[in-house]
Order: C-alpha cells, then sequence, then structure tokens
C-alpha cells in the first residue's frame, strides 16, 4: 500500500490506543505497524519530508493532532497520548473508517477552529487569490494558532507553582534580572521577585494567576496585588491563561504610583514562542528563489 495520508491514520490510531494506556505519541507509528494496520515496505518507511523527517511518522502526528482537537484523544502529559471516553464510544460502533469529513463536523473539532478564527486576522479562509508564498505564510501562521492553543492548555493543566516559575523563567529570558521566588505560605499574593540590578534595587513584583479560559481576571485581584507591593516597589505585572475584564484593565491603568503591566493568555503565550520557552523547533524549510544577478554576468 502507499503512504497513508493523516486522515487515514485516525482510526488505526484509536485501535492501538483502545486498550486505554498512556502511550508516547512517538510511538503510535511503530505501534500500528506492530498491529499489521497498515502495511508499508522498507522504501515507503524510508521516505522522507522535503524538510527531513519521516513522512509516515508526520502523518500519523497530524492524525492524533486532529483527534485530540475533536477530543477523541487526550494528551495527559507531554508527549503523551491516551483515549477519551468519546474515542471509546465511537470504537464501540465498529466502525469501518474514520475520514476527515467525520472530523470536520464534529462539534468538538469545529468549537476549536472556531476559537482559532478569532484568534486570525485573516478575515477570510478563501485561497483562491493567494500566491504560493502567502499559502506558505498562511500556513506557518495557522500552525503557531494551533501552537498557541497548545501552550495554553498545557499552561492550564500545569502544577499552579511550577506555572510560576514558567513565568519567571520568560522574563529572564526576555532579559530582566535575576528572578526569586517567593515562599508559598508567605507570598502576601506576590509569586515573584525580579531583580532589575545585581544588588536588587530595583525590583519587579510579579504575580501569576492560572485560571481556565471563561475565569476572568477582575479588579479586586490587581487591587490586592498592588495592595502586597511594599512601599519601594512601584513595578508590577500580573501574569494570567485567562484574560482581564475591563475593570482590572482600568484598575491597572490608573493605579497611582504604580506601574503595573497586564499579560493575558495570548500575549504569554506569544511571549513564549518568541523566546523560545516551552517549545522547540519541529523543522525548518528553505524557500529559495533564483539569483537574477547570477544571470545578468553572462
Amino acid at each position: 500500500m502507499s503512504i497513508p495520508k493523516f486522515h487515514q491514520t485516525f482510526l488505526p490510531i484509536l485501535k492501538v490506543l483502545q486498550d486505554g494506556q498512556i502511550y508516547k505519541t512517538s510511538d503510535l507509528p511503530a505501534k500500528i505497524l506492530e498491529q499489521k494496520l497498515f502495511n508499508l515496505t522498507d522504501e515507503e518507511l524510508l521516505v522522507e519530508k522535503s524538510s527531513g523527517g519521516s513522512l509516515y511518522h508526520d502523518r500519523v502526528h497530524w492524525g492524533a493532532a486532529y483527534l485530540n482537537q475533536a477530543k477523541f484523544v487526550s494528551r495527559p502529559a507531554r508527549g503523551m497520548v491516551q483515549i477519551t471516553s468519546k474515542g471509546v464510544d465511537y470504537l464501540s460502533t465498529n466502525p469501518a473508517l474514520m475520514n476527515l469529513e467525520l472530523i470536520k463536523h464534529d462539534k468538538d473539532f469545529l468549537a476549536a477552529e472556531s476559537s482559532k478564527t478569532k484568534k486570525s486576522n485573516d478575515d477570510s479562509n478563501d485561497t483562491t487569490d493567494l500566491s504560493p508564498t502567502d499559502l506558505l505564510e498562511k500556513g506557518v501562521k495557522d500552525l503557531e494558532l494551533s501552537l498557541k492553543d497548545d501552550l495554553l492548555e498545557k499552561l492550564r493543566d500545569s502544577n499552579p507553582y511550577y506555572f510560576e516559575k514558567i513565568v519567571l523563567m520568560l522574563f529572564k529570558k526576555m532579559g530582566y534580572g535575576d528572578f526569586e521566588e517567593t515562599t508559598k505560605s508567605r507570598d502576601g499574593g506576590i509569586d515573584g521577585i525580579i531583580n532589575q540590578d545585581q544588588l536588587g534595587i530595583e525590583k519587579i513584583y510579579v504575580q501569576s494567576k492560572r485560571y481556565a479560559d471563561g475565569n476572568k481576571v477582575r479588579e479586586p485581584e490587581i487591587r490586592n496585588f498592588i495592595g502586597a507591593m511594599s512601599g519601594d516597589v512601584s513595578k508590577g505585572i500580573f501574569v494570567t491563561t485567562s484574560f482581564f475584564d475591563d475593570s482590572a484593565a482600568r484598575k491597572a491603568r490608573e493605579a497611582r504610583n504604580h506601574k503595573i503591566i497586564l499579560i493575558d493568555g495570548d500575549r504569554l503565550v506569544s511571549l513564549m514562542i518568541k523566546h523560545n520557552i516551552g517549545v522547540q523547533v519541529k523543522n525548518t524549510y528553505e524557500v529559495k528563489e533564483v539569483d537574477e544577478d547570477f544571470f545578468e554576468i553572462g
């Protein structure tokens, strides 16, 4: 058989996961072959993408990503995958196949796509008038939107204390000074302290709230944050995985004698991607064009 399309991996992935165990996502391609759900030749397994890496493995990876978005599988930990009750229920119907149309019309998949669309500045999905370069840039943008959703999901599922440390690691990577983690039982609403200079004379207080998407940060939380700042510290950064309501934004903006910066979930993951915190480069593509000067020589 030929190398399967990514949507042809949907059902084999669910069949591998039907025992309910947690597997490494990277093990799925081999598990599918072990169970003889695909019969690929050695030559087909050696086929690589233009950017390098196994084409077959890449398609299984994307199959798992689509199943996760439609909630047929979940990601209980980094690099891990497990079937959900929704996936189990689907397998119980003894389906002969699971195609892309089924996934694209699934309510959970559509909800996730709708969330991505709201974050995109591109109001149209019509690609008729797009050049190859435009299509490439649109693809990169779509991948980044998906990555941002995945990052937010990971942050919201993380240990709250580790989330606070991630935020401080990000600020250090952005060029701020060394940070101090506060004692959890006595932090007074302050999760971390950034030293802007080596002697710790200039400080920035940090508050981090690991909230679900619908749980807004409101004005009292900003007021309490400002109140927890000592007299010699006037700068603060409030970070959340959700967003700030209007009253919270107004309180931060109008705070007397304090400079308060608010970072919501979308801006947080954008900064993490920009500064390579919690992400890694998977593929690198080279786009080449004709060197006009080369041909002018002759």
